[in-house]
């Protein structure tokens, strides 16, 4: 495959509602689908939103409420949520790369997850360091979902929002052959664009950046305490945009080819020519041929970081001896 129709989903979630955003999944994929999308992204924690109250209000001055409905409604991997994103591409018929708030145990991930065509998960990505006020709610991911995965149409990865600034986690993905790199994210700006073009040219791949769009009007309801979650003077001077929005594509000359969007809903759809990575890449190829292997070497720890390892040392202990001072 050489060209690939791609689908940039700049949507608003339906916030700490599980349920209605995935229904909201599922419309926008089917219309980026009957658009001719083979691979449709979403932003960053867009199942089911993302905790806006870090950058709008203290929370020293009580998220419980907030954070509470966060964990509530986030994603388990392996839940019926998980299943219906799989249903939805497979309905649908594409990749699908969806941003979702991941609980794990007592832990909030950021998650990016990768569904196929046939619905089967693909891949799991777990932002390795979240940012600023990010570390009040998510935890930290480890080396083990540092993955691009094999698609008909080439190397599929990416990295999520401010993670993109982290040089030696793209090089180790560019190492892994990715040609089509996502990037959803919440950073908003002609400064993130220029990140945007920057990796495109510097890993000579398309780079599809992909933000959220939620105006003040979007808030439901339901959520606890609105006005604080969103403060009317903040309203007057972002013009009631809460998040709005900064989507683009990039190919791999650094040109933008489509975006930025911002300030509407849109499905940004853009077709891709894959030959444009391999000719590219012909000037410069950053882990090949402009690499320098006998002078820089990366090292990188791929092992899961569990929270208990059980290691047997020694064998079975005698009955009442501890293990720890049983003889070898």
């Amino acid at each position: 495959m050489t060209v690939l129709r791609v689908a940039a989903v700049q949507a608003a979630p339906v916030l700490m509602d599980q349920e209605s955003t995935l229904a909201r999944v599922a419309d926008l994929t089917r219309d980026a689908a009957a658009g001719g999308a083979e691979l449709v992204v979403f932003p960053e924690a867009f199942v089911p939103g993302p905790p806006v109250w870090i950058d709008t209000a203290r929370i020293w001055d009580g998220d419980e409420e907030w954070y509470g409905l966060l964990a509530d409604q986030a994603v388990v991997v392996g839940s019926p949520a998980t299943a219906r994103l799989g249903d939805i591409a497979r309905e649908a018929g594409v990749w699908l790369v969806i941003g979702v708030d991941e609980r794990d145990g007592g832990t909030i991930y950021n998650t990016l997850l990768y569904f196929a065509p046939d619905g089967m998960l693909a891949n799991i990505h777990r932002k390795l360091m979240p940012t600023g006020s990010e570390r009040t709610v998510w935890g930290m991911g480890d080396g083990s979902t540092l993955r691009t995965i094999a698609t008909p149409f080439g190397g599929l990865g990416g990295l999520i929002c401010w993670e993109n600034y982290m040089p030696l986690a793209r090089f180790h993905l560019y190492a892994q052959g990715v040609e089509v790199w996502v990037a959803p994210t919440l950073a908003t700006g002609d400064a993130w664009v220029a990140t945007m073009r920057h990796l495109a040219r510097e890993g000579r791949m398309f780079v599809i950046g992909v933000n959220p769009c939620i105006h003040a009007d979007q808030i439901p309801a339901s959520i606890p305490r609105p006005e604080a979650l969103y403060p009317p003077e903040d309203r007057e001077r972002d013009g009631g945009w809460l998040m709005p929005g900064n989507t683009v594509v990039v190919d791999p000359t650094g040109a933008v080819i489509e975006g930025p969007v911002r300030e509407t809903e849109r499905i940004v759809s853009a077709q891709l020519d894959l030959d444009l990575v391999r000719t590219g890449r012909r000037f410069f190829d950053p882990v090949g041929h402009y690499n320098r292997p006998d002078v820089f070497r990366l090292a990188v720890d791929t092992a899961p970081r569990p929270a208990v390892v059980e290691l047997d040392l020694v064998g079975p202990p005698e009955r009442g001896v501890p293990a720890s001072i049983v003889p070898t």
